[in-house]
């Protein structure tokens, strides 16, 4: 029996029979991304693929398009496919396409990613005809193309309701109203469900998630995408810090968390079902309380022997790392380590939110590097481009995490609404980012001055691939 059905309780098997008679059929669309730049590390709708199931254990016929997940067929405009790795991550099919007018200036290409538009369309017409339409959003600055899938949904599909959610509807709720969507749902999905279901389409819900209790949730719609080579696993919504530069408090009010032993039998299930050996952990807070978490989550893997590999993409805790805790995630088959340091600059690190120092640097690499890891397994998240900041602050930190001897990975400063610092970025940018989302793009550095210009970052990038 899946994780799908087993939600549902026997004892009420009529009524179960009873929903699935009056079956209707919601489209979910994950929209392509528009941009200088992108690539696939482990990315997945994850909202998207929750409410899918919840739809599903609710009787309805899901379908979903992810404009992102390529039909293997498709290739580039060379002819060739994009490159691939076997671990789920890697490039995504790209086309050229013409600038938004308000970007005429930035001297790079702007691209589409993910499938063609007629091989969407051409998706739409093999689909069901739907009742309702769900459309995700994630980066702020990516809305250009959920405007552009919205007008295509209207034009293939004219009168079917079509609800848009995701992060940039949560954190830019009134330019979303311009989207062309009928309605627009701010925040986590999943609670707003049953109150919209019985709106637009006069439908009660059978089955009912606990907001409170993350293990009452199905697990994610994987097997409905066109291409899943790796499963994306949350172990916690939210975050217990308020780093000044981050949204997640925005996009989960509440810091909650699963029970570990759960999570490990979620990895179970997509392992012995389908035979799934790459995982990606996206929380925000993996490493928190490690007693809680982390420790009882990796020994149970361990426990269990797969022959899995994990990976981190997302920016681990630094200060949580101890010797037991490197050695478990050894042994547990982590491959893949990115940590969250920002900074070297002790007035920036208490500034930003006080989550990290330098010495717990110091100590995670020694722990990692005695626990089996090599130097260059250890990526660390380097923050460029905040308000203020200076290129010589960026170049220190560069050769601070070298000294230590990880491997830094700088990462661009965006601009978020509603986070602590995007007053002083609204006043520190040459762009009107309060205006217009587009501005909040990282790759065009919206924040930068005098002391960091463009020049400036392509040094830091230089200088932080080099030995």
């Amino acid at each position: 029996m899946s994780n799908f059905e087993k939600e549902i309780p026997l004892s009420e098997s009529i009524e179960y029979v009873k929903l699935h008679l009056m079956k209707k059929t919601i489209l979910l669309i994950n929209p392509w991304i528009y941009d200088f730049a992108a690539y696939d590390l482990w990315i997945a709708p994850l909202g998207l693929l929750y409410i899918a199931s919840f739809l599903r254990n609710n009787g309805y016929a899901v379908q979903i398009i992810d404009c992102l997940t390529s039909p293997p067929l498709e290739t580039l405009p060379s002819g060739k496919q994009p490159r691939r790795f076997p671990s789920g991550h890697g490039k995504f099919l790209k086309e050229s396409i013409e600038k938004p007018l308000i970007l005429r200036g930035i001297p790079r290409k702007y691209n589409r990613y993910g499938i063609h538009p007629e091989t969407f369309r051409k998706s739409l017409r093999d689909c069901l005809h739907p009742n309702l339409i769900f459309v995700t959003s994630m980066m702020t600055y990516w809305y250009p193309a959920v405007f552009d899938m919205i007008n295509i949904l209207k034009q293939e599909i004219p009168g079917v309701p079509i609800i848009l959610g995701g992060n940039y509807v949560t954190l830019c709720h009134d330019h979303a109203l311009k989207s062309g969507a009928d309605l627009t749902i701010s925040g986590e999905g999943e609670p707003q469900i049953p109150r919209l279901l019985k709106d637009m389409l006069g439908d009660e819900c059978y089955f009912i998630t606990n907001i409170n209790d993350l293990d009452s949730y199905p697990y994610p719609a994987f097997d409905l995408r066109a291409r899943w080579e790796q499963i994306s696993i949350l172990t916690s919504r939210g975050c217990p810090f308020r780093c000044n530069y981050c949204a997640s408090h925005l996009l989960s009010s509440r810091y909650r968390r699963r029970n570990p032993i759960k999570v490990v039998d979620e990895i179970d299930y997509w392992y012995r079902s389908f035979g799934i050996k790459h995982f990606s952990f996206y929380d925000d807070a993996l490493l928190v309380d490690p007693d809680e978490m982390a420790i009882p989550l990796f020994r149970e893997i361990i426990k269990r022997d797969f022959a899995c590999h994990f990976h981190c993409p997302n920016g681990l805790h630094l200060r949580e790392i101890t010797a037991e805790l490197s050695r478990l995630m050894f042994r547990a088959g982590v491959k893949t380590l990115r940590f969250g340091f920002e900074t070297s600059d002790i007035r920036r690190q208490l500034e930003t939110g006080g989550k990290v120092n330098n010495e717990h640097l110091q100590l995670a690499i020694t722990y990692l590097t005695e626990a089996g890891y090599r130097l260059q397994d250890i990526g660390i998240y380097l923050l460029c481009g905040m308000p203020g900041q200076s290129a010589a602050e960026v170049f220190e930190t560069i050769s601070y995490v070298k000294r230590c001897g990880a491997r830094p990975i700088i990462a661009e400063y965006s601009p978020i609404p509603g986070t602590a610092l995007w007053d002083a970025a609204v006043k520190a940018s040459p762009y009107p980012i309060s205006a217009e989302p587009l501005f909040h793009n990282n790759s065009m550095l919206p924040c930068q001055n005098e002391d960091f210009s463009y020049e400036m970052y392509q040094e830091c990038k230089k200088r932080s691939r080099t030995s």
